[in-house]
């Protein structure tokens, strides 16, 4: 039997676990981190980038 998770769901895994990890470990680089999330979480290029811009706009929010 295969885990075929709704579409979407390995996303939001995958943005949970980045942000735990950069709870965790402040100092790592969020490139590295979002390029061992797309493997982990088997996620195509589309959603790499969208996280990315997640983060960075998360973060240019906060800084205002």
């Amino acid at each position: 039997m295969t885990n075929v998770l709704p579409e979407g769901e390995q996303l939001r895994k995958a943005i949970k676990w980045i942000s735990d990890e950069r709870t965790d470990n402040p100092g790592q680089s969020l490139s590295k981190l979002i390029g061992d999330a797309s493997l982990k979480f088997d996620l195509p290029p589309k959603d790499a980038e969208f996280i990315m811009r997640f983060f960075t706009e998360k973060n240019a929010d906060q800084s205002e």
